[in-house]
């Protein structure tokens, strides 16, 4: 999977990087190779728009995010803190589409999904179609 384009809303979130933290992260070659071809978000010339340490803060400011709309903002920056001290000491990785998918119009987060199935043999319109129709939509993304 290719990363996505960086949009405005996007750009915004590493704008709010603290400057503090926007400093080298101790890589491998390996692993910022990695990162370039598979994770950092790119410009529309197809390169990479953003530092390891702003991809970082992209994924742990979109995963606490939806804090502020429970225990407010002040609660969500922390919480975005606390993960990208994880992400960056590499104590915590999340899945690969949370690091494609943060912070991008598609949003997301998980590659894997489960799906109810009736077993009515097709007789009801809620059925075993409705979940094919809804993995195909799932597939779309």
């Amino acid at each position: 999977m290719m990363p996505e384009q960086m949009d405005v809303a996007t750009q915004g979130i590493v704008d709010s990087m603290p400057s503090s933290l926007n400093h080298e992260i101790a890589l491998t070659d390996n692993a910022l190779t990695v990162l370039r071809k598979r994770y950092l978000l790119r410009g529309p010339d197809g390169e990479p728009v953003e530092s390891p340490a702003q991809m970082f803060w992209r994924v742990a400011s979109v995963v606490a995010a939806p804090d502020a709309e429970y225990v407010g903002e002040e609660q969500a920056r922390a919480t975005a803190l606390s993960f990208y001290k994880l992400l960056t000491s590499f104590r915590f990785m999340p899945n690969s589409p949370t690091f494609t998918g943060a912070g991008t119009p598609l949003g997301q987060l998980a590659a894997c999904f489960v799906l109810p199935i009736e077993d009515d043999m097709g007789r009801d319109p809620a059925g075993i179609f409705s979940t094919l129709r809804v993995a195909a939509l799932l597939q779309q993304t």
